[in-house]
């Protein structure tokens, strides 16, 4: 079988070479798509064909993908978590650098210095005072979110020499593995910010961590601190921010978000959202998309989704697959299972998970199974999508 997929942005190279053109046909105009792989562009107001079974963002957020419509119709939406790591984790580098040095403000003014060599040698030593900075070795990094990203900071800034806190009470059993040994660990959000010289959030953005970093956060922050924000601008109460730094508690807020009352402070240094902006990061992100979007379609297999769960299952030769995805309510597996006996269908093995809501299962049959059957699955209440999931040649 072929599958029709939509690109709806420029996506890399990289990430294209993972759909073989025999079995993919992939077009940026394209009619009734079994797939959507998506970069910036917003989903939110685009009809969702009869035929969509997969979205796919070469990247890590999904704000721009409308997640609970997809949900409902039994869609499963993919993201590239950890592909740009390495470009988010050495911006942040750079941030750590940017701030203790006042490299920023230093430069600004340097580039006004006016009149000959002499004049501007004289006011270099004169003015050069204005910019003392601090090193790095000895100071407190707090790191709040051990994902791939915050895993890849914390590990880097102890490498520097610097003291490392971490806090992430969801902390996965890979990520913590990846952890140096010598990150310490926070015992909630307000013991990290008191015990912290700089603090850098790596976390999404959802109800939880909206305005996580606020006025009473900040005041437990040692004087003269520095917050870096390359994860979500809504993590950061914004106003609260800069009453901290015009009172000169806060030294520096470095982030990946300009605004109108950022942009031009003197203590804050603005980026225009450069976190992911590396070739290498938007190859990684391209082909981690494309990869899990067409190990679904082929295999049924789901990884790196953001609404449904984790089901790996090894394809054996020979057998029928069947995806369904399903509310996660009782008796659901049964109501499968009793459609596909009295159909006279043994099945060779099944692989059920759940998630929140969702719950999603992959059977292997013996014998065939024809799209009456896969009606009759459909149509059994909290079925949300079934399929065959075509061999491979």
């Amino acid at each position: 079988m072929s599958y029709r997929i939509l690109k709806l942005n420029s996506i890399s190279v990289r990430g294209l070479e993972k759909l073989p053109r025999e079995r993919f046909e992939v077009a940026s105009e394209l009619n009734n798509p079994h797939g959507v792989l998506v970069r910036s562009a917003d989903m939110h107001k685009l009809p969702i064909p009869d035929s969509l079974l997969a979205v796919a963002r070469a990247g890590a957020g999904t704000n721009n993908i409308p997640v609970a419509a997809l949900s409902a119709r039994g869609i499963p939406v993919f993201n590239a978590p950890g592909a740009n790591a390495n470009a988010v984790k050495e911006l942040v580098l750079a941030g750590l650098f940017l701030a203790a040095r006042n490299i920023c403000q230093a430069w600004n003014f340097a580039r006004s210095l006016e009149g000959d060599d002499a004049a501007i040698d004289a006011a270099v030593e004169k003015g050069k005072k204005a910019f003392v900075g601090f090193e790095l070795p000895g100071r407190t990094l707090a790191v709040v979110g051990l994902g791939a990203i915050g895993v890849e900071v914390a590990n880097a800034a102890q490498s520097l020499g610097m003291q490392v806190l971490g806090y992430d009470p969801q902390i996965t059993v890979q990520r913590a593995w990846q952890l140096s040994a010598s990150v310490q660990q926070a015992l909630s959000l307000d013991d990290l910010f008191a015990r912290a010289d700089l603090v850098s959030v790596h976390v999404p953005i959802n109800a939880h961590t909206r305005g996580l970093v606020n006025a009473a956060r900040l005041k437990l922050m040692r004087p003269g601190g520095v917050l870096l924000n390359f994860a979500r601008a809504p993590i950061v109460e914004e106003a609260d921010v800069v009453a901290a730094l015009d009172s000169g508690h806060l030294h520096a807020y470095v982030c990946d978000f300009p605004t109108r009352a950022l942009k031009l402070h003197p203590r804050a240094i603005t980026l225009p959202h450069l976190g992911a902006s590396t070739g290498e990061a938007e190859e990684n992100c391209a082909a981690m998309a494309a990869e899990t979007l067409r190990d679904f379609l082929e295999n049924g297999n789901i990884r790196n989704c953001v609404n449904f769960p984790e089901a790996l299952l090894p394809r054996v030769p020979g057998k029928t697959r069947l995806a369904i995805a399903n509310s996660n309510v009782p008796n659901m597996v049964g109501q499968i299972s009793t459609c596909l006996a009295s159909a006279n269908i043994n099945i060779a093995d099944l692989l059920n998970k759940s998630r929140g809501e969702l719950a999603y299962t992959l059977i292997d049959t013996d014998g065939g199974v024809d799209e009456t059957l896969v009606g009759k699955l459909r149509r059994i209440d909290g079925v949300l999508s079934a399929r065959i999931v075509h061999e491979q040649p």
